[in-house]
């Protein structure tokens, strides 16, 4: 007789014990993954008890687990969503810094994403939102795994348009004359507007921001029907344009005491709510949601970015720049993170357990009964025990890389050992006031104990008993992830440009328009079909 696995153990001493445990899996369940743009951990009510504008996710905490130790896998947007849908880091699938809307590559075509593990197990995939994994030929979802895209294919803020939502510094509206008519303004794209997608058809150029978020809410109602009503199970990935720049219609006043960002929060979280009543009114119970955030508010936007909560990186703040989006500090890459499936998770709970998003891949593939894709490595763990409330142990190490901040992109400059966290490289990120701090490399590193520093103020003492015994395992763990890394099959990503590639509907109108029956498609074949060329 075989020996037990500890799953299997678990499981069994809490069944005779008479304590929770989750109903058996029958069937393959469906999955819905929400991922939020530049949200920050404070600005989840059950994080941070200033936040009043989300009573929906903070009602999804209450009935399921509430993460409060969880991490993006990098701190910007493209590297952060290729990690959580292939499970590994960019130093291993490529992705190491943004794609532009001249980008001519994408995700590694070599690399296998989560849409097409599932699938090929059976499900209905839907992805809706913002994609930033290249556009161009194969790189478009549509190639990537997934049956049907609705969305914007990088941020919502690569691109004029004629409703033009808050940032810092305001961009103009598109132009609708001559070329003398446009007016250049830095940080700001003026020359071609903003597209939406339907799969390969651009169906509205420039995107009307104001609608945008009813549009997204419609789309993944009627894609959760559809895939239900056909008796197959689907996974859905709604990559959310909140909280990017805020999605706010200028004409409308504020919903919050926050202002602009707090209201367009609420409407995040509104649109949260949604998405769960649609899900459950399906078969509560069928379908796992998990929420969490791409990665840290994005300190250069000042009054429009998040709230970091406690993770204030105050070493980093003290010599000037950002410790939020971009950098390694935890206010980067620690987000939100809530799982709720009805009769499986337990509900309000909270877990310590240092979890990523590139365990999504993993635990997902495992839930649904399929295999991971062969002849790689995975950054990401199969959490579900974890998730089952078995378990309160995710990784004991976890790796963070640069993600625009100091040092080469995708470098691995941050590593966490428990409650270890090293410091090889700092500085190099803007802050609401324009500085960016000096870009550091420690050598050794600088050591933080989260346990009693969660703002990171104090380095351990390099001369104190503590940094001398953790050291030789802290170096021990950075060289044989490196090691890893470099035995891997490693991806390497095009990001080369070319101003062919920009999606652009008709070149004979300023800043490309197209409504309607004036929409146009992308040239390739697609279910054994050629479609036309998008104009470009």
């Amino acid at each position: 007789m075989g020996t037990l696995s500890l799953r299997a153990v678990l499981v069994l001493t809490m069944v005779l014990v008479g304590l929770w445990a989750p109903h058996v899996v029958n069937g393959q369940p469906n999955f819905i993954v929400i991922l939020a743009d530049d949200v920050g951990w404070g600005d989840l009510g059950a994080n941070w008890a200033e936040t009043k504008e989300t009573p929906h996710l903070d009602q999804l905490a209450d009935e399921g687990t509430r993460f409060v130790d969880f991490h993006s896998a990098a701190s910007t947007c493209s590297p952060s969503r290729a990690s959580l849908l292939t499970g590994r880091l960019g130093a291993r699938n490529g992705v190491t810094h943004n794609f532009a809307i001249t980008s001519i590559g994408g995700l590694p075509l070599n690399e296998t994403t989560l849409a097409e593990v599932l699938q090929e197990a059976g499900y209905s995939t839907g992805a809706i939102g913002k994609w930033h994994l290249g556009h161009h030929g194969r790189h478009h979802p549509n190639f990537r795994g997934f049956d049907y895209y609705f969305g914007i294919p990088y941020s919502h803020d690569m691109g004029c348009t004629d409703t033009p939502s808050y940032n810092l510094p305001p961009c103009p509206p598109c132009p609708r004359h001559s070329a003398a008519a446009r007016v250049a303004r830095k940080d700001c794209y003026t020359e071609v507007a903003l597209p939406l997608f339907e799969n390969v058809t651009i169906v509205q150029q420039p995107v009307d921001l104001s609608s945008l978020t009813t549009r997204y809410a419609e789309e993944a109602a009627r894609f959760i029907r559809r895939a239900s009503d056909s008796g197959r199970p689907f996974f859905l990935y709604l990559a959310l344009a909140h909280m990017h720049v805020p999605l706010w219609d200028p004409q409308l006043p504020p919903t919050s005491g926050r202002g602009i960002y707090g209201s367009a929060l609420g409407e995040m979280d509104a649109l949260v709510g949604r998405i769960k009543q649609v899900a459950d009114s399906h078969g509560k119970g069928n379908t796992l949601v998990w929420f969490a955030g791409d990665n840290g508010p994005w300190a250069q936007k000042c009054e429009l970015a998040g709230r970091l909560g406690p993770f204030v990186g105050a070493w980093q703040r003290q010599r000037g720049g950002s410790s939020a989006k971009q950098t390694t500090w935890e206010g980067g890459h620690r987000v939100p993170a809530l799982v709720y499936w009805p009769g499986h998770i337990p509900a309000n709970r909270t877990s310590r357990a240092l979890l990523s998003t590139l365990d999504i891949f993993p635990t997902l593939v495992a839930l649904a009964g399929a295999a991971l894709p062969p002849n790689r490595r995975f950054d990401g763990l199969d959490v579900s025990p974890v998730l089952f409330g078995w378990s309160d142990e995710g990784h004991k190490v976890l790796l963070h890389p640069n993600s625009g901040a100091a040092g080469k992109d995708g470098e691995i400059e941050t590593l966490r050992l428990a409650q270890y966290k090293a410091f090889y490289t700092t500085g190099g990120a803007m802050a609401c006031d324009g500085s960016t701090g000096p870009a550091e490399h420690h050598q050794p590193p600088l050591v933080f104990n989260l346990d009693h520093d969660i703002q990171e103020q104090e380095p351990l003492d390099v001369a104190s008993t503590e940094y001398q015994a953790v050291l030789p395992m802290i170096s021990r763990a950075y060289a044989q992830a490196l090691e890893d890394i470099a035995a891997d099959n490693v991806s390497v990503a095009d990001y080369s440009k070319d101003p062919a590639v920009i999606p652009c509907c008709n070149t004979q109108h300023v800043a490309c328009r197209c409504h309607g029956a004036h929409a146009a498609t992308l040239g390739l074949h697609m279910e054994g079909k050629t479609t036309t060329r998008l104009c470009l």
